[in-house]
């Protein structure tokens, strides 16, 4: 009977973030054929999804699409964990599309930011001209994005310290042997907190659906 109940009480979790587990089963899809590849071919697979210059100059909508849908370290199991402790929350608490639209513009602004000053600091003669075929694909800025959002979750005064653990998480590479990921991590936190204006009402809306739940709760038992 416990049993049963925490499957019920998992499987309520999951349909309550339906975006999150979603895309964590095509993660695991597409992480199961990578090792099924070749290492040579896996890299010019990836590369032809990857979100650098060059492939954002010629197909730009298919890459920053293709790009999130693939995980270069082969490893699923911890992007499992880190999406049931943050996306699964955020998408819970913001609802699909307000979560769908933090995750896109963390996503989208972040890589074009930093590929941007990438490719100034390439003309500028800074970094080198093999720099525009650089592999990078991956979830990270989505969830940096969604990891800063998760902020305004959190009540005061422990909502700040969360914003300052951010901060140096993300911060700390960037300050100490700074690249163009690290780079775009952080311009992934800034835009995750500056979708404050996604989150306005939800905390109230939310803490009104936990206090329903409670007074049907003992309406049934009463």
């Amino acid at each position: 009977m416990r049993i049963h109940r925490r499957v019920s009480r998992v499987w309520a979790y999951v349909r309550g973030a339906p975006g999150t587990y979603v895309w964590l089963g095509i993660l695991f899809l597409t992480t199961v054929a990578l090792h099924h590849m070749s290492p040579e071919f896996e890299e010019h697979f990836l590369r032809q999804r990857s979100t650098n210059i060059h492939e954002l100059s010629r197909t730009p909508v298919r890459v920053l699409v293709a790009s999130a849908m693939w995980i270069d370290s082969g490893h699923w199991i911890p992007y499992a964990v880190l999406y049931s402790v943050f996306h699964a929350p955020a998408e819970r608490w913001l609802g699909t599309p307000r979560w769908l639209a933090v995750c896109a513009l963390s996503h989208v602004l972040a890589t074009l930011i930093s590929e941007g000053v990438l490719l100034m600091a390439i003309r500028d003669g800074v970094a080198p001209r093999s720099a525009v075929n650089t592999l990078d694909i991956g979830v990270s800025y989505a969830l940096a994005g969604v990891i800063a959002v998760l902020t305004y979750r959190i009540p005061a005064p422990w909502r700040y310290a969360y914003l300052a653990a951010v901060l140096v998480f993300f911060g700390l590479p960037l300050a100490a042997e700074p690249s163009y990921t690290d780079f775009g991590h952080f311009v992934a936190v800034l835009i995750g907190l500056g979708c404050f204006p996604l989150v306005r009402g939800r905390r109230k809306s939310t803490e009104s659906e936990g206090d329903t739940g409670r007074s049907d709760g003992l309406a049934s038992r009463a």
